[in-house]
């Protein structure tokens, strides 16, 4: 693993840096609630979440209906979901350990920071407003902010374009096998964490660059800003 020219470091944000599960786990059983459904249990919401949006809403309703009535339900379950969570938004949701002090030393040495979550942005920016993170990050995108979103790598390649630098000089750091085949796909480099979600599969069998303990670890990883 090669990390001596890093400039830049792209984060993901459920499961890397918040633990948001519970905050999806009372969003989506209020909208199971509105349409007169059992509760999900916390296990296995956890193993639908990372997709976006609209790949949970399909997997919450396939629970319980087939595929045709899964895309009749689809409009109104999506509505109702968003509804719940943007009145409940974070407040069940925690940082993971050393989150901030990962940031922080990032920054001290000169890496610039980019969040990039398929969460929609709508829900992300008041999100890390609310948890402190977004002072840290120079950009954010949601997985609606690009045509596509992870694992297609055009969310990381914009990214790397935006901050004017090779894909090879930004570092990826996530929880799931989304935010690896982004990466690879970019011609990013990639860490995992072992904390998150990653549908419910190990994380070692993602192929990734490392897998790091917390973003701290990962920060003493990367090199101390020495470019002009």
């Amino acid at each position: 693993m090669t990390l001596t020219d890093i400039r830049a470091v792209i984060i993901d944000l459920d499961g890397t840096m918040l633990d948001t599960a519970p905050d999806f786990l009372l969003a989506i059983n209020r909208m199971r609630n509105d349409f007169s459904l059992a509760p999900l249990t916390l296990d296995a919401i956890k193993k639908m979440v990372g997709k976006g949006s609209e790949h949970l809403i399909n997997q919450v309703l396939a629970v319980d209906f087939d595929a045709d009535q899964c895309q009749a339900h689809f409009s109104a379950a999506m509505a109702s979901y968003q509804r719940h969570y943007l009145d409940i938004n974070g407040t069940e949701s925690h940082l993971y350990p050393e989150v901030i002090e990962g940031l922080q030393s990032m920054q001290s040495k000169g890496l610039r920071l980019a969040c990039v979550t398929n969460k929609p942005i709508a829900f992300a920016l008041p999100l890390m407003e609310k948890k402190g993170l977004a002072p840290f990050f120079e950009l954010t995108f949601g997985g609606d902010s690009f045509a596509r979103k992870k694992p297609d790598p055009m969310p990381l390649l914009e990214t790397c374009k935006q901050f004017q630098l090779s894909p090879s000089q930004v570092v990826a750091i996530g929880d799931s096998s989304n935010d690896a085949q982004a990466a690879r796909a970019a011609g990013c480099p990639v860490l995992v964490v072992p904390y998150g979600y990653n549908h419910g599969e190990a994380i070692q069998n993602i192929e990734s660059d490392g897998i790091v303990e917390t973003l701290l670890v990962a920060a003493q990883l990367l090199p101390t800003k020495h470019w002009s």
